[in-house]
């Protein structure tokens, strides 16, 4: 019985309880990211689509944020608001949660797919996806597939937390998965035509990660109509403005950590194109699709890192959430310091990888196949942009970690400071002094600063916990 109410979340090892949450919601967020950047290897070594394939997926990839902003929002503000539930019992505004999260979900995600759909080639334009006529084509032959997936994509990114909150961390992991698996074992399938199917080019990767995605869907679906904990029925699924606020405000940072993300790209994308058209390399038709592919190839590494690191600071708001409802606050306080400290030791080993080995991280994709100026941008592109990726890490658990503490305008101001104001600021300032470089230098300049901030906010948040 003591596990069915989560009591267990006031009494046990704090680094128990780390690993039994985090691991599977770091497991689960790194299959997640895997979807995308799965898609990237295999495309990046197809020979008939190699740096252009590489660049419209690098076009399409913010769009797919902006679905998994809204789900997330939905999806942790639901998994934090219950996590408070529970450690305050009052089960019933915890379902009620769950039922008005399920029907935002649905609502949200099939909106989204309509708009995607009758607005395609303007979107596309808009994130830079008229760098030249092949580039443009494959933005578009890879973004309508995945337009169609946005409703099961969505649903399962917003039930993952759910479920963990409900206390199965562990199928949670298992939906995202068995998901991804199936991906991985479609794309080489369709994109080099193996086992007598046709090269289906970008459209055979899409099609592979929607497949993926509806599985993860309907094992998600699945789990919520068997949930533990928190006892849905019928009512709960009837809109209530006061829980839904609630959820959608507790939410809010890490939908706006993902969008501001989709702005940032957004400036960066549109950036390359205008600052890569004057470069002496970059300005040749023949290479101007090589600075996007680059960058969008740095994101997905960095992306692979903050997917643990959100993972691990994600995995401790049911632990954060229940022990503040319940007055615990010393626990809360050493566990926001082994929370800061692993995603420090995180941050540290992708600083080594980016500064001593990217050359070996540029051949998972394709650098092979590319010229030597490829080459030679992407290892500028990788040590210049993620230099300061520690500071990166550690100010991204802070954000998430006063987010389940219930502090959503501290968490929601400083992640809006640092996606939006130096994130997009940096992004369009730099490149006017310093040209193509200064899209690089705009990451590092934006950490630098945000973690002058967040060290602020850090201090101050031990100091109430004490």
């Amino acid at each position: 019985m003591e596990e069915q109410n989560n009591s267990f979340l006031s009494t046990e090892s704090l680094g128990k309880l780390m690993g039994k949450y985090s691991v599977p919601c770091t497991i689960s967020l790194l299959v997640g990211a895997l979807y995308n950047i799965v898609d990237q290897i295999f495309i990046a070594n197809a020979d008939y689509l190699g740096s252009y394939g590489n660049a419209a997926n690098t076009v399409v990839f913010p769009l797919t944020v902006i679905a998994l902003a809204i789900a997330v929002m939905i999806g942790d503000g639901c998994c934090a608001f219950v996590s408070i539930c529970l450690g305050q019992s009052t089960p019933e505004d915890a379902s009620k949660s769950v039922g008005n999260a399920i029907l935002m979900t649905v609502i949200s995600s099939i909106a989204l797919m309509g708009l995607y759909l009758v607005f395609s080639d303007e979107i596309i334009a808009l994130f830079g996806g008229t760098v030249n006529e092949e580039t443009f084509r494959h933005s578009k032959e890879y973004f309508f597939w995945i337009s169609l997936g946005i409703p099961f994509y969505m649903f399962g990114q917003a039930m993952n937390p759910v479920i963990r909150a409900d206390g199965s961390p562990r199928f949670a992991m298992a939906a995202t998965v068995t998901g991804a698996v199936v991906n991985i074992i479609l794309d080489p399938i369709m994109i080099y035509g193996l086992l007598g199917c046709p090269k289906m080019g970008m459209a055979g990767a899409a099609i592979a990660t929607v497949l993926g995605q509806i599985v993860t869907a309907a094992l998600s679906l699945r789990y919520i109509c068997r949930t533990k904990t928190v006892k849905l029925k019928r009512e709960d699924f009837i809109w209530q403005g006061r829980v839904a606020g609630r959820t959608l405000g507790l939410g809010v940072c890490s939908f706006l950590s993902q969008i501001s993300l989709v702005a940032a790209m957004s400036a960066i994308n549109n950036m390359l194109r205008k600052y890569g058209a004057q470069d002496a390399v970059f300005g040749r038709p023949e290479y101007a699709q090589i600075p996007m592919a680059v960058v969008g190839i740095v994101m997905k590494f960095f992306q692979i890192i903050i997917s643990v690191v959100v993972g691990m600071a994600a995995g401790c708001i049911p632990i954060v959430g229940y022990n503040m409802g319940a007055g615990l606050k010393s626990r809360v306080k050493k566990l926001f310091t082994l929370l800061l400290t692993a995603e420090a030791a995180v941050g540290a080993l992708g600083f080594v990888l980016v500064e001593f080995f990217p050359g070996a991280i540029i051949s998972i994709f394709g650098a092979a196949n590319e010229s030597a100026y490829y080459t030679a941008f992407a290892i500028k592109a990788f040590r210049t942009y993620l230099v300061f990726i520690v500071l990166a890490c550690v100010n991204k658990a802070a954000f998430i970690f006063l987010q389940a503490m219930g502090k959503a305008f501290a968490s929601t101001m400083l992640s809006m400071v640092r996606e939006i104001i130096f994130g997009v600021g940096f992004a369009l300032l730099l490149p006017v002094f310093f040209g193509l470089d200064g899209v690089l230098y705009s990451m590092p300049a934006s950490d630098l600063l945000t973690a002058i901030l967040s060290a602020a906010v850090i201090w101050r948040t031990y100091r109430e916990l004490t």
